[in-house]
């Protein structure tokens, strides 16, 4: 796949940004988010380490603990999800990213689409001051017998507009491939 570096943003065009690993770094606060959380709800002999090329998540926690009671492990994804504030200061702007957000924000509609919960995205936003830079917030969905939920297809249909007019900021493969799903011309999919 070949994706467009500079596309041609006009004032019709719609911006879709991911926020984790795209606007911004949240990787190492969300290791240590975890890390935290184990060590709060497990005794363990284990260490674990970041690695920075492999974002750390529920599957991570299953493979390096597959003992974990569904009790210990629930325990740990709440805790994550309640000590991610103190980490706020290990995240960071991407800044490629960010000069086409402050830029265009200001003369075109620019849209958040992200997996992100809800409460962490608006404190991961809200820290950086980028809240006010969109004009719609998608979050997380819930997601029901584990059917994975298309974030650009929910923000397309709920906003009723045009794939085409829609240029996409993404760095993840899986969810660069759900916005070809909806249609959204690979010229118009920008890949951090």
């Amino acid at each position: 796949m070949k994706f467009n570096i500079h596309p041609k943003i006009d004032s019709e065009s719609i911006l879709f940004f991911d926020m984790d690993g795209t606007l911004i770094d949240t990787d190492y606060a969300n290791f240590l988010s975890y890390k935290n959380s184990i060590q709060t709800a497990i005794s363990i002999d284990k260490k674990i380490e970041y690695n920075s090329k492999v974002r750390f998540n529920r599957t991570s926690l299953k493979t390096v603990f597959p003992d974990l009671t569904t009790n210990e492990y629930e325990k740990i994804i709440q805790d994550k999800e309640k000590n991610f504030s103190k980490h706020l200061s290990h995240t960071t702007l991407k800044s490629a990213a960010v000069d086409i957000l402050n830029q265009y924000s200001i003369t075109n509609k620019t849209v958040l689409v992200t997996n992100c919960r809800e409460d962490r995205a608006l404190l991961t936003l809200d820290f950086h001051n980028l809240t006010n830079k969109f004009n719609n917030l998608f979050f997380r969905q819930s997601i029901k017998n584990g059917n994975h939920i298309n974030k650009y297809q929910h923000a397309i249909t709920t906003l009723n507009v045009s794939v085409n007019k829609i240029i996409v900021f993404e760095n993840e493969i899986r969810e660069i491939d759900d916005a070809l799903k909806t249609g959204i011309p690979i010229k118009n999919i920008i890949k951090f």
